[in-house]
């Protein structure tokens, strides 16, 4: 039998696979990154298992380096079919769904081990994310590849105490991260990971805001004296497919599918925070690296207490929900 998705981007081929009687079905895949990247390993890792377990019926084909859409075009090409599956910033679908800016809330998890408790498949606070990103745009969630944490980087003295980023221009990279910066005093500057390197070589802002791995990739080192391993919020990608597309899989496809996207997901969560540390490591020769006391890191909860009030005042119940989902498993 053979399997017709909506969308042009559905690439099926004709013919039935002789090993396993599915009809042979490509997957066009849309990232913003290079293969090279984590992310675009992480899907190939994922196309090799579901052509392995179908017996070569179930195949991807990667569109890396923004080749079909930018990463802001993701959510919109892979609801409307324009493009079979992609990755994207989790923020990407604040837009639709606010509710999933909650992991950007400063110090909502109380450590790794609640991080990784809140982002696993079947928690309650991915539950109810996963359930609205696919109700609100057609984006089913296949899994969520983990990106790192957020750290600050600054020139001359270091970022220590939240009132050392009063009166200072910090690069942000989403809405939350916006009200975090100005809960302490500074002006957010909302701006692009690209751009980091000569904003910083120039002095268009006085901090910055990224993920600890960038620091090394993007040698940010060359051009920043200090960097603070606040580790205040998760920086999450999601992997997507076209639901219609999903839902046109028999289950045996599906169940292939989900299974790899489990695997792929643990695989790169755990090689995110091992790669994260030994970044970490790696450039602490050539810049200075500041790691939080428990009493330091207290002063930052203290000044960013607000954030999670006003993000549920602006949100509503989804956000709410997911808020209280994330307290109540850190009890």
């Amino acid at each position: 039998m053979k399997h017709w998705f909506k969308g042009a981007a559905a690439a099926v081929a004709l013919g039935l696979s002789a090993t396993t009687g599915f009809a042979e079905t490509t997957l066009r895949v849309s990232l913003q990154l290079p293969e090279t990247h984590s992310l675009g390993q992480n899907w190939l890792e994922f196309g090799r298992l579901i052509e392995e377990k179908s017996g070569g019926s179930l195949k991807i084909q990667l569109f890396p380096s923004a080749q079909l859409f930018k990463d802001k075009e993701v959510p919109g090409a892979v609801g409307s079919g324009a493009v079979d599956a992609g990755s994207a910033f989790l923020g990407r679908f604040a837009g639709s769904v606010p509710a999933v800016d909650v992991v950007a809330i400063p110090f909502i998890f109380n450590d790794e081990a609640h991080l990784r408790a809140n982002v696993a498949t079947g928690s309650a606070m991915r539950n109810i994310l996963d359930a609205a990103i696919l109700k609100e745009t057609n984006n089913r969630i296949l899994w969520w590849q983990a990106f790192g944490r957020n750290i600050y980087l600054s020139k001359g003295d270091p970022i220590v105490a939240p009132t050392d980023l009063a009166g200072k221009k910090v690069r942000t990279y989403g809405k939350i991260q916006g009200w975090t910066v100005e809960a302490m005093g500074g002006a957010p500057t909302l701006m692009s990971g690209s751009k980091q390197f000569l904003a910083y070589q120039q002095g268009a802002v006085d901090v910055g805001m990224t993920g600890a791995s960038a620091v090394k990739s993007r040698k940010l080192f060359e051009v920043m004296d200090n960097m603070t391993l606040t580790f205040d919020s998760a920086i999450e990608f999601v992997a997507v497919i076209n639901n219609d597309v999903y839902m046109g899989l028999t289950d045996d496809e599906r169940a292939i599918i989900d299974a790899a996207a489990a695997e792929v997901e643990a695989n790169l969560r755990n090689a995110i925070y091992t790669q994260e540390a030994a970044a970490v490591k790696e450039v602490t020769p050539k810049i200075n690296v500041i790691t939080l006391t428990a009493e330091q890191r207290a002063a930052w909860v203290d000044a960013t207490k607000g954030i999670v009030d006003r993000f549920v005042a602006e949100t509503g119940e989804t956000g709410a929900a997911a808020v209280a989902a994330v307290k109540a498993s850190g009890m």
